[in-house]
């Protein structure tokens, strides 16, 4: 889901609320801006203002629980990278080609997640790479108690590192249903009207409105950005495996 795309179309509902609002001000007549009807309209808007906040500050603090989420799996991954070849490294030399094939495969993994299309990755590839670092371990044959503590330690990071791939590979999907995001700039292009129509028509009041839509097309361009961890504007920091990287096989 794009999010200029989506947070601009929110700005133009929003926004082109508010003005439907202002004009329907001219057109309708006067009995319709009693008292007794501006409170009726008053305390309905007020209700939808009400659901809309609300549902608009669960959807980002979801978005964001989940950006933190993953930004925790991406620097766990990183650690249990570098403890897997420290383990390797410590194991022996019959475990260098092991080593050198983890850092080929963290090589990939950046270049795939941060310098390309991360949506294009196949997830039971990056499975089978998972798998196969975990054969090879697996295959190793310890002479000594150390090396048979090695290799279960290893053993156990390699399977770590699987889970992070999963969940890494699971963030491609987004978590804000499109019938959702529907709704809710149903509701807040309803409540902009409302402002609208019983607002005085002057430039403060419309610079006012935009700025106001401009702010709520924002925090959905947020929302969908952190719904979007490895692409966009605000993205999952590469550093941890920047880090992890260019100390393997060392």
């Amino acid at each position: 889901m794009n999010a200029f795309l989506v947070s601009g179309l929110v700005l133009t509902c929003t926004f082109g609320g508010a003005m439907l609002g202002m004009w329907l001000r001219t057109a309708l007549p006067i009995h319709h801006f009693e008292k007794e009807s501006k409170d009726t309209v008053t305390v309905a808007i007020g209700l939808i203002a009400t659901m809309t906040a609300l549902v608009l500050g669960l959807v980002t603090a979801s978005a964001k629980n989940s950006f933190d989420e993953l930004d925790t799996a991406v620097r766990h991954g990183a650690s249990e990278v570098l403890t897997l070849d420290r383990t390797l490294a410590r194991y022996g030399p019959e475990a260098a080609a092991i080593r050198t094939l983890v850092k080929e495969l963290v090589g990939q993994r950046i270049d795939a997640m941060w310098h390309g299309d991360a949506a294009a990755q196949d997830p039971m590839k990056l499975a089978r790479n998972g798998e196969h670092i975990s054969e090879l371990v697996l295959a190793l044959q310890p002479q000594t108690d150390e090396q048979k503590w090695l290799k279960e330690r290893a053993l156990e990071s390699s399977e770590d590192l699987l889970k992070a791939r999963w969940a890494i590979a699971s963030s491609g999907v987004s978590s804000i249903p499109t019938p959702f995001l529907v709704v809710l700039v149903f509701w807040m292009t309803i409540t902009f009207t409302s402002f609208g129509l019983f607002a005085p028509r002057n430039g403060t009041v419309v610079a006012a409105l935009f700025l106001c839509t401009l702010s709520v097309a924002g925090a959905i361009f947020l929302i969908l950005e952190m719904d979007s961890p490895f692409q966009g504007l605000i993205k999952i920091s590469a550093q941890p495996m920047h880090y992890a990287y260019s100390r393997l096989g060392q």
